[in-house]
């Protein structure tokens, strides 16, 4: 991913729990504060969601847009790409999981945005990790809860 943010937290719990709770696509609106509606709308043949439409409102940004997901690095990584959206033009991203020393998981995010208005490079990448710690900590959250 050509410039990309990435974070990382610990999560106290096993790689399969948290990919557990990051795989729930349509509970997402249940502890993510922008995500509105996610709904699976394809499905792969073991059973995981491969397509997904969401509903974001952030606040200033409302939009609506599809990811296709790929999960061939499963157990330790997910990755997505946009395939549509009204005010996105790109949303790559990862989700890297690796057992913890000392226990737990941690787990790296990393986001590539690109917005169809012209915004500067360094305001993408502020957004970014705006977007990225807040998923973080409301995913440590979640699965901790």
């Amino acid at each position: 991913m050509a410039d990309s943010t990435t974070a990382s937290i610990t999560v106290n719990a096993s790689p399969d729990e948290v990919l557990a709770v990051i795989a729930d696509f349509e509970a997402y609106p249940e502890w993510t504060g922008a995500v509105k509606k996610a709904e699976v709308l394809g499905w792969r043949p073991d059973g995981r969601a491969e397509l997904v439409h969401y509903q974001l409102d952030a606040g200033a940004i409302k939009d609506e847009y599809t990811l296709t997901y790929d999960w061939s690095g499963v157990p330790d990584l997910l990755t997505w790409t946009l395939v549509e959206g009204q005010m996105l033009k790109m949303l790559d991203g990862s989700y890297a999981l690796a057992p913890a020393e000392g226990g737990g998981t941690n787990v790296t995010y990393t986001l590539s945005v690109d917005v169809k208005i012209p915004l500067l490079g360094m305001i993408k990448r502020k957004a970014e990790k705006v977007i990225i710690d807040t998923a973080l900590r409301e995913l440590k959250k979640r699965v901790e809860g």
